[in-house]
């Protein structure tokens, strides 16, 4: 996987202009809050993935005063594998006026809609073209929901790392979505009238065959990360705890995806009459969802906020590890605010584990704790006034 030597910020939230070098190792983004640390990441998990993850909408992204004047906003950057040179470039284009101040449905400010594009040396792309280009594992505050939330936020979790592994994995998550919404449009419409059976049976041929590998897929993968983010956990927490990873798929795995597929779709009969009452697909991979343990309690009902943050930091460390192992090369590390509610031990714990990657970018507003540990074996960047200084 591809390092990142270059990251440049135009228009990007709070940033008019951002030129940052990067070097391997770790790089420390320090500052107060609300100065734009967070958002050095999110351009660089943009690159990974394709897509802002703090934004619900594309647009939210636009640093507000560019956008007003109709400019665009862009995330390039540079990356090495090996003797190869990657360059890549998000950008979004405004496509319509922005609301004036009195005209906005709420209390800030409204940026105006976008249109979103992505060039990979040049070339055109899509966002599922860029994924797995350059790897990136992920940390930040709203990870707790790993441990406490809803099943979604694990499922998202298990799809976006093994879409970055694999590209057969997010072939098969694309085009059960597509056969998703197509079959859940058929059941509204048989809700209301007739339906040609064979089209039902064409679609839930395509639900069965995508969602039998996703099970699978998500099955050893499941595996594979319990042993990793035991380790992590253990390293991070107390010795002595035992974390465990245990799947719930809608459809139980079978021993091939043949199998696997006739168990999906003698599940879909057997759930006709539910899903005809509710015009709603009722098995499948978009309902599976696995459970933590802790000591043999479920951590969504039982552990705190510190030891979601925990679980949370060993399930990114274990992504991390899981893509390694599949691409053969560490991804980039991303940790932001990581070091909030934890203790002196655990957070030089966690500082070491990050110095350990190839490349790891973490944001801080106490960067004396991480010079205590690494000193300067890290790279120190001011952000502040919406700008990024490299110290030193």
């Amino acid at each position: 996987m591809a390092l990142l030597s270059r990251l440049s910020l135009t228009n990007f939230r709070n940033f008019r202009q951002a030129d940052i070098e990067l070097a391997g190792g770790v790089s420390v983004f320090h500052g107060a809050n609300a100065q734009g640390k967070t958002a050095v990441l999110e351009a660089a998990y943009t690159l990974a993935i394709g897509r802002a993850f703090r934004a619900e909408r594309e647009r939210e992204v636009l640093n507000f005063e560019a956008a007003r004047c109709g400019e665009a906003a862009y995330i390039t950057g540079t990356a090495v594998d090996g003797e190869q040179t990657l360059t890549v470039v998000v950008g979004y284009q405004p496509t319509g006026p922005t609301p004036a101040d009195g005209d906005a449905p709420g209390p800030g400010p409204v940026a105006p809609a976008v249109s979103k594009q992505i060039r990979v040396n040049r070339r055109p792309s899509t966002a599922s073209g860029l994924v797995g280009r350059i790897g990136a594992a992920l940390f930040v505050v709203d990870d707790l929901e790993l441990a406490l939330g809803p099943p979604g936020v694990r499922r998202r979790y298990l799809d976006v790392l093994l879409s970055q592994a694999s590209r057969a994995y997010l072939d098969a998550l694309q085009r059960y979505q597509a056969a998703l919404r197509n079959r859940n449009g058929l059941l509204r419409r048989q809700r209301d009238g007739w339906v040609d059976p064979d089209e039902m049976e064409y679609w839930d041929d395509q639900l069965a065959r995508a969602g039998a590998q996703i099970t699978l897929d998500r099955a050893h993968a499941l595996t594979r990360l319990a042993e990793y983010v035991q380790t992590h956990h253990r390293d991070l927490a107390e010795p002595d705890q035992n974390l465990e990873l245990a799947y719930e798929p809608s459809v139980p795995p079978c021993e091939s995806a043949e199998a696997t597929g006739a168990e999906f779709r003698r599940l879909l009969r057997q759930r006709s009459a539910r899903e005809r009452a509710t015009a709603a697909t009722a098995t499948g991979p978009h309902r599976d969802d696995f459970r933590i343990f802790i000591d043999g309690r479920d951590a969504g009902s039982f552990a705190s906020r510190g030891e979601a943050r925990t679980i949370a930091l060993a399930l990114r460390l274990a992504e991390a590890d899981y893509l390694a192992a599949a691409r053969g090369e560490d991804p980039i590390i991303l940790l932001d605010d990581v070091f909030s509610e934890m203790d002196a031990g655990r957070r030089e714990r966690v500082i070491r584990k990050a110095a350990a990657y190839r490349q790891t970018l973490m944001t801080t507003t106490d960067v004396a704790a991480v010079r205590a540990v690494l000193g300067d074996e890290a790279v120190y960047y001011r952000v502040s006034e919406n700008s990024v200084q490299r110290e030193g």
